[in-house]
């Protein structure tokens, strides 16, 4: 079988090691690897971070087929899959501000709990006198409709064989806002399937969205992809890399006279930090 897989990093910034390690183990597996630039939140992506993206992974080696998708020109393509939840009933507006979310998320004993659903329950009136006034509101999707009408689905995790999804802990999920008119959840499934992804591979922290995925896929009659979500490097203090660490970027390495050579080598010893 043939293995078409992606590396799709969001251009909020310069790569990280974390970022190539994971660009490296599709890149390493694929025999058609593509490259996506997740640029939906327009607010925070910046053109000069996307340029950056590019340059970085040719100066690693790790050369990509066809051109590069950017999500931020394909908005009508994301608009109409909302369109098809929509046609089934499954949206409705959330006029919650973010503020008014993590009041009601409050829980004892560092419990996280997900949106409770408060404008599910908004009578049609409602919420038409509410956006004819203005007021911001979100797409969410109402989950347990969802998965009466889907199911939950299943998926196959390369790491622990076949996984029965369970997106009903996430709650009703946002899939499009006034500043963001789709979210990471749709985009994601619709162009995985779009470019044919045969196999997503991705750090583990993204596992648990995994579940969402898969009934997106469901319900908007997409192909499940294999999965393999792979470790992520840890810094000295044992956090991930991640860029609100300011972890320590590929040119800034570069420019410390760091060659690309040296840091595909850690990635193939598994010594990494």
């Amino acid at each position: 079988m043939k293995i078409i897989s992606r590396f799709a990093p969001s251009p909020t910034g310069y790569l990280h090691l974390g970022h190539a390690f994971s660009a490296w183990n599709a890149w390493t597996r694929a025999d058609v690897f593509l490259l996506r630039l997740e640029d939906i939140d327009t607010a925070r992506c910046r053109p000069e971070f996307a340029a950056a993206i590019l340059e970085d992974l040719r100066w690693l080696g790790l050369d990509w087929d066809g051109d590069v998708r950017v999500q931020s020109a394909h908005f009508a393509e994301y608009q109409a899959a909302l369109e098809i939840l929509r046609g089934r009933g499954l949206l409705y507006p959330c006029f919650c501000t973010r503020a008014e979310i993590a009041r009601a998320q409050a829980a004892p004993h560092g419990v996280e709990l997900v949106y409770p659903g408060t404008c599910r329950h908004l009578s049609e009136a409602a919420r038409a006198e509410k956006i004819a006034a203005g007021v911001a509101y979100a797409l969410r999707l109402d989950m347990a409709a969802a998965v009466k009408q889907a199911g939950a689905g299943r998926f196959f995790e390369e790491s622990r064989g076949w996984i029965e999804a369970n997106p009903l802990p996430f709650g009703d999920v946002v899939l499009a806002r006034k500043d963001t008119p789709t979210s990471y959840h749709l985009c994601v499934v619709h162009d995985d399937a779009l470019q044919g992804i045969t196999h997503v591979i991705r750090g583990e922290d993204l596992f648990e969205a995994t579940h969402v995925h898969v009934l997106l896929q469901a319900l908007l009659g997409l192909p499940v992809p294999v999965y393999a979500h792979h470790r992520l490097l840890h810094d000295a203090q044992g956090r991930r890399l991640a860029k609100r660490d300011f972890a320590a970027t590929l040119r800034a390495m570069r420019a410390a006279g760091m060659e690309p050579g040296a840091i595909l080598q850690q990635f193939e010893e598994g010594r990494a930090a």
